[in-house]
């Protein structure tokens, strides 16, 4: 194994013999020099510099002037600032040039070592501890797994499978990143058959139900509207749990998180009827006879998701008792987006405003059609890095930054989920049967009953009745339905690209955020 290579730069640096020796007999290989000038040298004819320890203080090119030229060549080279000045200014600029430790003279050879650990070694300890704990924690995790969970266990499975994910992500541990999907997997297996047996019951019986999207609202937003304070109620389509822990960094810099919540999201998980039944307050079926002129069913022209601001101001109507100042706005495409960033402050002048944003839903069919998109999110990490990507990139972030300079209460919630599909199931239909890859609606359907979750009669599961004999059938975790037309095409072409509207932790257990502007 090579050797560590570290360049010590020191105009003092034969007193630094007992530093040097004890770094050599640790195995490190270390160059010194006197000057800034010869490290300056000393870095472009090493390329393999683990790491540069400078001393601020030297005679001619000072330490904060050869960081900086340093920075110049190789800007990802860690470099270690030592000094006996603790002036403030002299910190302040030494961390403002993105070094990677900070260290007081005289120093001693365990703080060296801390620091060398810490830079070199990091990402391997940190790898060997998350592959470590998660070893211990797997055994008890399957157990529970398969122990009869109640709602708020399998949410909490949900989330600590979660948050190993993203802790092997950061390890880059690819062997436990296997184990830990083979133990999703199991998850969503025993979660599609806890669902299978209570939904119909959740239906009957809210007291024993968790809350679903049609009383979403009723029961997570209308109860936190404050009239001194306004809300802004943003719905990201398909927004994943691990997405929202992706982006609940960058958001907690502004916002300070009060309730991290969930709900579970009506069968099918898709646009068309978990979100209609957000914003209506009451079941697919319930709209299309409520409101028979703003719904439409699977297998009917036209857009499925265009009365939502009325379905919205018809619920405020019905459950709020006072007069409320309510908007709704829709970002589809980038002259939306300039739009509702432009007028971001005048919204908070609302009570309640929902702003539904279609970005990462939009990603997941666009990665499904465009080769480009299936690289640059070909997993799971890829997907939440990129969602990450956008959003801090986005005139979204950029909006809400702005309205975090005044007193506002933030919601953040989704419609929905979404899962990478794996293991295609056979469905044969008639020309009426509707073309989705995770549900299916219409008669005499074929299929393997073991891979769905079956509806005969759509009215019992609150779903408007297309037909007389018309079935819903939902795919069971990672599973897509495939015609046996070009069975094999198809198969190759949706196979590991994200899908929803079955069942699966992923798609159904959905996050909903009250945060409060720090300032």
């Amino acid at each position: 194994m090579d050797k560590v290579k570290i360049l010590w730069a020191d105009d003092e640096i034969d007193m630094l013999k007992p530093q040097l020796m004890f770094l050599e007999k640790r195995g490190y290989e270390v160059i010194t020099v006197t000057n800034g000038y010869d490290a300056l040298e000393e870095c472009e004819e090493n390329s393999d510099l683990a790491v540069v320890f400078l001393d601020e203080s030297m005679p001619g090119l000072t330490g904060l002037e050869t960081l900086a030229k340093i920075k110049e060549k190789q800007p990802h080279i860690p470099i270690v600032m030592i000094t006996k000045n603790e002036a403030e200014d002299v910190m302040e600029e030494a961390l403002g040039s993105q070094i990677s430790d900070y260290l007081i003279k005289p120093v001693n050879p365990n703080q060296i070592l801390l620091t060398l650990k810490k830079i070199v070694d990091n990402k391997r300890l940190v790898r060997e501890k998350t592959t470590s704990d998660y070893q211990q924690e797997f055994r008890q995790l399957m157990m529970q797994i398969q122990s009869g969970l109640d709602i708020t266990e399998w949410v909490d499975i949900y989330k600590r499978i979660i948050n190993w994910e993203l802790k092997i992500d950061d390890s880059n541990s690819s062997q436990m990143g296997d184990i830990l999907a083979m133990q999703k997997s199991e998850a969503n297996n025993e979660f599609c058959k806890f669902v299978e047996k209570h939904y119909l019951e959740w239906l009957g019986d809210e007291e024993k139900a968790p809350t679903l999207s049609y009383n979403l609202m009723r029961k997570k937003i209308f109860p936190h509207l404050d009239d001194e304070v306004p809300t802004v109620m943003l719905l990201l389509d398909n927004l994943r749990f691990d997405q929202w822990k992706i982006i609940e960094p960058i958001l907690s810099e502004f916002f300070k998180v009060e309730e991290e919540d969930f709900f579970f999201s009506i069968l099918p998980t898709s646009t068309q009827y978990s979100r209609n039944s957000i914003f209506a307050g009451m079941m697919p079926g319930d709209i299309a006879k409520h409101y028979p002129d703003w719904w439409l069913n699977d297998n009917e022209k036209g857009g499925k998701n265009m009365h939502e601001h009325d379905l919205l101001k018809e619920q405020v109507k019905r459950m709020i008792r006072r007069p409320i100042k309510v908007d709704y706005t829709k970002v589809t495409n980038v002259n939306h987006a300039k739009d509702m960033n432009d007028r971001i402050l005048d919204y908070l002048n609302n009570d309640l405003t929902v702003i539904v944003y279609n970005f990462i839903d939009m990603l997941s069919h666009a990665r499904t059609e465009m080769e480009v998109l299936k690289e640059l999110a070909g997993d799971e990490k890829a997907y939440r890095s990129l969602t990450r990507s956008w959003f801090e990139n986005s005139p979204l972030w950029n909006a809400l930054e702005r309205i975090s300079e005044r007193d506002v209460q933030l919601i953040v919630t989704t419609d929905h989920g979404t899962i990478r599909v794996n293991q295609p199931s056979k469905v044969v239909g008639d020309r009426e049967t509707t073309t989705n890859l995770r549900y299916k609606v219409g008669r005499n359907l074929k299929y393997d009953r073991k891979d769905v979750l079956e509806v005969r009669k759509p009215e019992i599961a609150g779903l408007p009745k297309p037909n007389i004999s018309s079935t819903f059938i939902f795919a069971k975790e990672d599973r897509f339905f495939l015609y046996p037309n070009n069975y094999n095409y198809y198969h190759n072409y949706y196979r590991n690209t994200f899908q929803h509207g079955g069942i699966s932790l992923e798609e159904v257990v959905c996050p909903i955020i009250r945060m409060r502007s720090r300032k």
